[in-house]
């Protein structure tokens, strides 16, 4: 047998390397944050082995009108990876409106990663601020991809409004938690044909291949590397996670059995004890 026949299809390993958005097609599955790492260095180095294209930068959080201000937006080679900005820190559609405007003239983007908080605790999403920032961004333009609660009736909503993407939270923001409702991410897998990208919670590889096992298209993901003991090796394992998870989502798992399925039936070992 040689290796040619050991190797999955040619038609499976093109869609395990590429992540289609709006048109436009991305090796790499793993979305990366830039925040909480211990240092700049740091924080490329990871970028660098998580194999990631597309960087998300939370606008509030950055000096985008001051050149001179230390901004780890101009730390991100544009060559190489392409920024999505973010809302984050918005509390309303009004304010995320606002910042995505703001994202679009700085950064001459129109991609933005909505997200508008409902709870300063749990940090999780206000679905109705949600519905009608995206709607208006939509309209206005924008390239929208919304962070949004782990519900396939929200993501379906955003679907139909025009998001080019959804973002279900596993967990709470940087809680590490992993995914907690697995059975709704296979639900919101069904309701929409845009593609799911699995956003926050997120504590460690296994987690990320679970998401990608239950059919998201992506993951986002930042704490969970940038707060690790060795954030440059966490970051490869992550990407690992990524394309494992792929694989084996698109290979088909085994139905789950209440008993035993034997691999060798009874009878067939029977007749070798026989011929023996």
């Amino acid at each position: 047998m040689n290796r040619e026949t050991l190797a999955p299809p040619k038609e499976l390993r093109a869609s395990q390397d590429a992540l289609t958005i709006s048109g436009k097609t991305y090796r790499s599955r793993l979305l990366m944050g830039i925040s909480l790492y211990p240092s700049a260095e740091v924080m490329l180095r990871a970028l660098e082995a998580s194999g990631a294209e597309l960087v998300t930068v939370a606008i509030r959080r950055v000096n985008l009108k001051d050149p001179r201000a230390e901004n780890p937006v101009t730390l991100i080679d544009r060559d190489r990876y392409e920024i999505l900005p973010n809302t984050a820190g918005c509390y309303t559609a009004r304010d995320a409106i606002y910042t995505a405007h703001l994202a679009r003239e700085a950064l001459g983007t129109s991609l933005i990663k909505l997200e508008v908080i409902g709870d300063e605790e749990t940090l999780y999403p206000d679905v109705e601020q949600l519905l009608q920032g995206a709607s208006a961004l939509v309209r206005e333009g924008f390239t929208v991809l919304p962070y949004c609660n782990d519900d396939p009736v929200t993501c379906k909503k955003l679907e139909e409004l025009g998001c080019v993407a959804v973002m279900p939270l596993g967990s709470p923001i940087g809680s590490g938690c992993g995914i907690r409702n697995p059975y709704n991410f296979q639900l919101i897998r069904a309701a929409v044909k845009v593609p799911v990208i699995l956003d926050a919670g997120v504590g460690t590889a296994s987690d990320v291949a679970m998401g990608m096992e239950l059919g998201c298209d992506g993951v986002l993901l930042n704490s969970a590397v940038a707060r690790a003991r060795n954030p440059v090796r966490m970051a490869e394992a992550m990407r690992k996670a990524v394309e494992a998870g792929r694989l084996a989502y698109e290979s088909g798992r085994i139905p789950q059995r209440f008993y035993a399925d034997p691999t060798s039936s009874m009878r067939s070992i029977s007749r070798l004890q026989k011929k023996d």
